[in-house]
């Protein structure tokens, strides 16, 4: 997965030049690094989507995505109008933690 932007993330950039020295190299370590970079970056990932956390990450970014579009579209909204967006958004987000908590694994 691309971070924002559409660049990759650190691991995915780590791995890719862990594949390109193995493709120009063909030595024994550079594949060994290969595949530990690889080993890593999916257990990292499975451990992710097994405890829900790349879920919770996300609704994280939504809700902070919410609150700053908020306040860029409104430059004059009240501290009230603000505190209120804020509020709805960090209860949206609870809601939808809890709901991911109480849902199957599989």
């Amino acid at each position: 997965m691309a971070a924002s932007g559409g660049h990759m993330s650190n691991m995915e950039l780590l791995q890719q030049a862990a594949l390109l020295k193995w493709l120009s190299s063909q030595s024994e370590e550079d594949r060994g690094l290969l595949a530990a970079l690889t080993r890593f970056r999916v257990a990292r990932d499975l451990f992710g989507r097994l405890t829900g956390q790349d879920q919770v990450d996300a609704y994280r970014r939504e809700c902070i995505v919410s609150v700053a579009e908020f306040v860029r579209e409104r430059p004059r909204a009240s501290q009230a109008d603000i505190n209120a967006h804020v509020e709805k958004c960090v209860v949206l987000f609870a809601a939808r933690v809890k709901a991911a908590e109480a849902a199957p694994l599989f």
